[in-house]
């Protein structure tokens, strides 16, 4: 059983409320369709659980969420709290636009709210340091200050190297796509009975990120592929997440497009008309309106469940394994070698 999630990597909670799924302190349910997912407290992404077991589960939560009255419903999707305080959502039979809002409302909100405080923190460590700045240094000296850029520095070099995905090259050879790699990636059309595709920046997956390499190796991914990695890259372009006006923009997006392939390829043509003051960024994802951009988010993951739901359960799995080694590398990033053994001998009591 993963204990992961699949966006964000950070470990999902436990519950003791549903004796199938132990995982996650938020899961949502829908019977009719028989899916279950955990939603990520962290990010608020929604994982699909790939499990056999899911449908044991799915009948726990709809016992639980009838035999709680802290609950609050539409018509179509409830919110219920247990008693040892783990939520279900339960999904009935809504319309795209509202079931939309409810899954993205959460997490592009979390993101946007994040964002405004990190800029007024930033905006307010600005303007103390104009009356204070002398103060300031002259209690820290020059090494404090050092050590605060140094410090900085280093939170921002991590931030930018953390792996987001992970490929193979055609000659069998793995790669990692991190974080700095993302800006620049571009949406192909596809031509000649070829899907759309990525075409991305990445680095040798065995060499050390502080190692610096200054070769720009690029890989270009289509179809069942691209739509993977684009899942995984996305959430990193829209980390400003969005307000309610963008939300609906986007839903709206998403459900005049109902063929994923299609929106894709109207996407990469957007991204290549002629820009005068940025032509070095024609073609690339940052180039596409912020709307576009959080639709194309949405429809990713919602087909990469759709296809998984038809029978390949694979896809999940493998989504899964990755998160968790991506997980597990950053957890052991800068741990001894005597620690992290130790750790590994505890869990597997």
């Amino acid at each position: 059983m993963y204990s992961t999630c699949l966006f964000c990597h950070t470990d999902l909670g436990a519950n003791e409320a549903v004796e199938h799924f132990p995982v996650g302190r938020r899961l949502a349910f829908d019977a009719a369709k028989g899916r279950l997912w955990v939603v990520c407290r962290s990010c608020e992404r929604w994982n699909l659980t790939p499990i056999e077991e899911r449908w044991e589960a799915i009948e726990e939560c709809e016992r639980a969420f009838r035999g709680t009255k802290l609950r609050v419903s539409t018509e179509h999707i409830g919110l219920a709290r247990l008693t040892e305080g783990t939520e279900l959502v339960r999904i009935g039979a809504p319309q795209r636009p509202e079931f939309a809002a409810w899954r993205y409302g959460d997490q592009f909100g979390k993101r946007r709210k994040r964002q405004i405080l990190v800029t007024g923190a930033a905006l307010a460590g600005g303007a103390l340091m104009v009356p204070f700045g002398g103060v300031i240094g002259a209690s820290l000296g020059i090494g404090g200050y050092n050590i605060f850029q140094i410090a900085q520095f280093s939170a921002s070099l991590i931030h930018r190297n953390r792996i987001v995905a992970r490929l193979t090259t055609p000659d069998g050879k793995p790669i990692a796509v991190r974080r700095h790699h993302v800006r620049d990636a571009m949406l192909l059309q596809g031509d000649r009975g070829q899907p759309w595709g990525l075409r991305l920046e990445h680095s040798d997956s065995g060499r050390p990120w502080w190692v610096y390499d200054p070769q720009k190796d690029t890989i270009v991914v289509r179809g069942e592929e691209a739509l993977r990695v684009a899942g995984q890259i996305l959430p990193g372009m829209n980390y400003k997440g969005a307000s309610k006006r963008q939300l609906k923009e986007a839903i709206n997006l998403v459900e005049c497009h109902r063929d994923t392939d299609s929106f894709f390829r109207a996407a990469a043509r957007t991204a290549d008309r002629p820009n005068w003051f940025q032509e070095s960024r024609r073609g690339t994802l940052q180039q596409l309106p912020s709307e576009i951009l959080l639709a194309l988010e949405m429809i990713s993951h919602e087909e990469s469940e759709r296809r998984a739901m038809e029978g390949d359960l694979r896809i999940l799995e493998q989504a899964w394994r990755e998160a968790e080694e991506i997980a597990g590398i950053s957890d052991d990033m800068f741990l001894p070698e005597d620690v992290s053994k130790r750790l590994t001998e505890m869990k597997g009591r």
